[in-house]
């Protein structure tokens, strides 16, 4: 007996002995648990996650295949698919095996053309396939089982990232096989972890009874030590015994010599046609077209009868109707490892000139080249790269691998290589990584290539230096380029790239001229590359600058020219104070499906503006929540600020430490400026709640004069919050500076409300002036914002209080409920102390504020109770975000936090909560 395998490991258990079968020896415990699994999601206990890990035979499959029988007996809709090795290129190829079939199946051809049509955006796609699963498990509930998860191809990976977590209260199990850990992530429903290991030697004698009957001899038991516990090898040592006519009742049964040689040999009472056509169908992989063997072995489809007999007959292949499958890897690997290698590369090589010479797309050839290409390789090169174009937009990562193949395969001296090596570094800085795009690019201009190529790389490193921040470098490499260029293409997009540094500098009037220039040369050139870079940089430097109207004019025309620039415009206008038409825009954008993330964050930015200050909090965490599923969180320092800056007015200093802390490690990865400005800012905040305003007053400072282009960009919503900084910090004369910034900034925009009121308001706190602090509160109540309003009015307030004045109670009151209406906690409750004294009746307050409850019914916000009666009443996410008037993405946040508060599982459950609240309050309306 394996000193690694205990005896009584895998016997079956009490009352389990109908599991105990052939294929399931040793499985009981794990069967069980899925069978509880099974019934725990149909009994509406909401989503679930099975992981099934183990070596190659280990019994993934024959487990995973018999908890699809058991959940079709429970009444689930299946979804089966596998995963293949030589597959991994073909978007949501993985999952769509099994999407597409069943009996009845998941999805409809139909469904699947609509999804097939955007697979290049890939949130887009993850939601509309959650919303189609959604809305088919909302009457019976769903399995989905993946076999072989460890070779799904990116875009299904990430689609079983996301969707566990978006799927989260549906009625849908999990289940996934593979080799190690897929290493899903997110807030999504509980995972159970099933690591198979090795059958026990009981198990093993099972097996062997099942196998040959009656009672296994010693010498029996010992030969199958040998399959170190894998079920797989010890079926095939046993059929081997079984086909060669040992009798095991002998006393001393000799094992043929095929059994000692394992698999390999089965091989060799093959016909050598039956062998040869086997090693091609190995190098095209575990399932394969008949039709792309027969290609392979030069002979006509129709020529192979016999070697398909033999095989399928040999128990090496199975037809399943539409193509040929090993019947299980660990044949094709053995069948694949008798190749010799440089046999192995030659067959991989002509089978992806086979694929391509019969019309298959380059997602088919690349892989079998991956394993053959050699350098100066045309036809791999080419296909590589057209590769690398297809996947780009959905699998940048992979795209940015194939790119930088295809160039290793370039010879070094060849002239190719330049436009290889630029669409290499196109490709890396699409997948965030950036150095090694700028150690790629610097490269090739170590070369010393012509001066228009030069020009053109420079151009394309001008992507990566704007987001690895290194403005010097992009200033000095475009002004370079731009004395060597005569493509009018390329000079304009360089003169583009060059205003973009510039919008960081401090002479924007020569950064809107440099912008200026770029865009005639766009227009003139043709170019939209040009025209969206340009329009793109008068934005940035209308907004450094402080100029709104500008700001619009240039992001109105992006969008207009290019959808994908839609939420700019949305802030824009937010920046105008025309909430009515950022609104609108936001409605309906929903048809606008790049950069959800950015989208959200615009209503974000919008609702803090409202002062619904739940609702903006929600839209900040599903914003940061669309980056991390693509993995690009470019913008999470000014979430994390955001989201702190909140937590202060609600008094919660505990979250916005929380937060702090994960800006500061941010910003200690990422160079740049603007993050570290945000950052600083946020700093001078949390020191002047605890009490340091001398520190406080100098971040504020190092703010105003290290990041100059910044200075109303980031100070614009928070200027007299800084002004009240610098004067606790005794800092009169940064007051000073920065009251006179906000007066700049309302003459650059004199139809903005929020400008001329917020410069009031700074220079009423500045001078002490009574008469600028009302005229602050006259010009802000005819605008849109709440919270300036209320801290316009709890300034006036005290002022008016210290000088005896009784106009005192009524502006403090108005304060008072404005901050209390929008959740602003810490700040009513300290115009509540002035509002008291103004009245002298200290009975007002009842004790103080009541401390948010974390959990329960009554710790939800408004527009979590909204979302729970919606769908309690039978809504999917979809249509509760569409009564809402908010992104499935933010409903999908809001389900999120009230299953955690209410410590809920399933819609079910929530449907129970919601009912016993009784009939308060509406679908749409507390």
């Amino acid at each position: 007996m394996s000193p690694d395998r205990p005896e009584g490991e895998g016997m079956a258990v009490p009352g389990s002995a109908a599991l105990s079968r052939p294929g399931l020896r040793g499985r009981e415990a794990e069967l069980e648990r899925l069978r509880a699994l099974i019934e725990a999601v149909r009994d509406g206990e909401g989503g679930a996650i099975a992981l099934l890990l183990g070596e190659p035979g280990i019994g993934k499959t024959v487990l995973l295949q018999e908890t699809v029988s058991i959940a079709r007996a429970h009444g689930f809709v299946v979804s089966h698919g596998r995963a293949e090795e030589l597959h991994e290129l073909a978007p949501l190829a993985s999952l769509a095996s099994g999407l597409l079939h069943g009996d009845p199946p998941l999805l409809s051809s139909t469904d699947f053309a609509d999804l097939a049509g955007h697979h290049d955006q890939r949130i887009w796609l993850v939601e509309r396939l959650a919303q189609l699963i959604e809305e088919r498990s909302a009457g019976t509930p769903v399995l989905i089982a993946v076999d072989d998860v460890q070779w799904a191809d990116p875009l299904s990976r990430f689609a079983l990232s996301v969707m566990p977590a978006r799927l989260l209260s549906s009625p849908v199990l999990w289940l996934l096989t593979g080799r190690n850990d897929p290493e899903l992530y997110g807030q999504g429903p509980r995972t159970t972890t099933l690591p198979l290991r090795p059958l026990s030697d009981t198990a093993l004698a099972e097996l062997a009874r099942d196998v040959l009957g009656g009672d296994v001899p010693t010498q029996v038991a010992e030969l199958l030590d040998g399959a170190g516990g894998n079920p797989f090898l010890a079926a095939e040592m046993l059929t081997g015994i079984a086909a060669s006519g040992a009798g095991v009742d002998a006393d001393e049964p000799e094992p043929p010599e095929r059994l000692v040689l394992g698999v390999r040999d089965r091989l060799a009472d093959l016909r050598p046609d039956t062998l040869h056509f086997l090693r091609i169908g190995s190098v095209l992989g575990r399932a394969f077209s008949l039709a792309d063997a027969a290609a392979l072995c030069g002979r006509p489809a129709s020529g192979l009868s016999a070697e398909v007999d033999e095989a399928i007959a040999a128990a090496l292949l199975h037809d399943d109707g539409e193509r040929l499958l090993f019947r299980h890897d660990l044949l094709r690997q053995a069948v694949y490892a008798d190749l010799a290698p440089s046999v192995r590369r030659a067959l991989h090589r002509e089978a992806a000139s086979r694929l391509v010479a019969a019309g298959r797309s380059s997602t088919d050839a690349v892989p079998h080249l991956l394993k053959s290409a050699e350098p100066g390789d045309q036809e791999a090169i080419g296909l590589l790269g057209t590769a690398a174009t297809d996947v780009i937009a959905v699998m940048p990562d992979l795209a940015a691998d194939l790119a930088v193949r295809a160039l290793e395969l370039v010879p070094p001296h060849a002239p190719m290589a330049f436009d290889v090596g630029e669409r290499a570094i196109v490709a890396l800085t699409r997948a965030g990584r950036y150095t090694q795009a700028r150690d790629t690019g610097d490269t090739l201009l170590a070369r010393q290539p012509p001066l228009d190529v030069f020009a053109r790389l420079q151009s394309v490193l001008g992507d990566t230096l704007w987001h690895l921040d290194d403005i010097h470098e992009l200033t000095r490499r475009s002004t370079a380029a731009l004395a060597a260029v005569t493509d009018p293409t390329i000079r304009a997009r360089l003169t583009a790239r060059q205003a973009l540094a510039r919008s960081r500098g401090r002479d924007l009037g020569a950064a809107r001229e440099t912008g200026e220039r770029a865009l005639a040369e766009a227009e003139r050139s043709g170019d939209r590359e040009a025209r969206v870079l340009a329009l793109w940089g008068l934005g940035e430097i209308a907004l450094n600058a402080g100029d709104c109207a500008a700001a619009l004019e240039h992001h109105t025309a992006l969008s207009v020219f290019d959808t994908a620039f839609l939420p700019e415009e949305a802030i824009a206008r937010i920046h105008m104070d025309d909430f009515d038409a950022a609104r609108r825009m936001l409605r309906t954008a929903g048809d606008v499906l790049l950069r959800p993330a950015m989208l959200t964050w615009a209503q974000g930015t919008l609702n803090m503006g409202l002062g619904r200050l739940d609702d903006a909090d929600a839209d900040l965490v599903t914003a940061e929540r669309l980056e991390a599923d693509l993995h690009v969180p470019g913008n999470l320092v000014n979430i994390r600020v955001n989201r702190g800056l909140l937590a202060m007015l609600r008094g919660d200093r505990e979250a916005a430490r929380e937060h702090l802390d994960v800006v500061r490690a941010t910003v200690a990865g990422r160079p740049n400026t603007g993050n570290h400005a945000t950052h600083r800012y946020f700093e001078a905040v949390v020191a002047d709640a605890e009490g340091d305003h001398a520190a406080a007053a100098e971040l504020v400072r190092s703010v105003q004069r290290d990041h100059h282009f910044l200075r109303w960009r980031l100070l614009r919503p928070h200027v007299v919050q800084a002004v009240r900084i610098a004067l606790r910090g005794g800092e009169r004369n940064l007051a000073e500076d920065l009251a006179a910034q906000a007066a700049e900034h309302a003459t650059c925009n004199p139809s903005v409300p929020t400008a001329q009121g917020t410069a009031a308001h700074a220079a009423g706190l500045v001078n002490a002036d009574h008469g600028l602090l009302e005229r602050a509160v006259r010009i802000l109540l005819t605008g849109p914002r709440p919270l300036p309003l209320a801290a316009a009015s709890a300034d006036l307030g005290r002022a008016l209080l210290a000088a005896g004045d009784p106009a005192a109670t009524p502006t403090l009151t108005r304060a008072h409920d404005i901050f209390a209406q929008v959740g602003a906690d810490a700040e009513a409750d300290r115009v509540q102390v002035d509002l008291e004294r103004a009245t002298s009746r200290s009975g007002r307050r009842s004790g103080g504020r009541r401390p948010r409850l974390g959990q329960g019914w009554e710790a939800l916000t408004a527009s979590e109770r909204k979302v729970a009666r919606l769908i309690a009443a039978g809504h999917t996410n979809r249509s509760a975000a569409e009564a809402l008037v908010v992104s499935p993405h933010t409903v999908n946040t809001h389900l999120a936090s009230i299953f955690r508060k209410l410590s809920v599982r399933s819609r079910v459950h929530l449907a129970r909560i919601v009912l016993a609240e009784g009939d308060a309050g509406t679908a749409t309306g507390d």
